[in-house]
């Protein structure tokens, strides 16, 4: 059995499958997400479980060499977007309209859906080589 890191089997085994540009999402629970789109649905209850406290667990997975938010956060969810800027600014990162992030969504390697019900609550993680 696997002492650390991330147990959910399907999430473990896509984060390992990830190469050099992937994008990976983490999302709310409301973000519309395209049916032929990978989705690892954690959600069991509203708000459950938390965006940060699935992204805080995938980060030390992944390799990341950026991050893309809305930039609708800023004014809906000031406390996010601060978290957020806070969390990537070691990392490159930007801020598109929201309409823009849902066009990325096809082109997603998968998504995580969480149970956070706070606007905007979406992050795209671009992964980068470890080396």
């Amino acid at each position: 059995m696997k002492r650390s890191g991330i147990l959910h089997p399907e999430l473990a085994f896509r984060i390992a499958s990830c190469g050099h540009g992937d994008l990976v999402c983490i999302a709310d629970a409301g973000l519309p997400i395209p049916p032929e789109t990978p989705r690892i649905d954690l959600a069991y209850a509203l708000g459950q479980p938390g965006f940060f406290s699935v992204l805080e667990a995938i980060l030390p997975e992944l390799a990341i060499e950026g991050a893309v938010w809305a930039e609708e956060a800023l004014a809906k969810s000031p406390m996010l977007a601060g978290r957020l800027e806070t969390l990537f600014q070691q990392t490159p990162h930007e801020r598109i309209p929201h309409e823009e992030f849902k066009k990325l969504l096809p082109d997603v390697r998968f998504v995580v859906r969480t149970g956070e019900c706070t606007p905007y609550a979406n992050v795209l993680l671009r992964c980068a080589v470890p080396f």
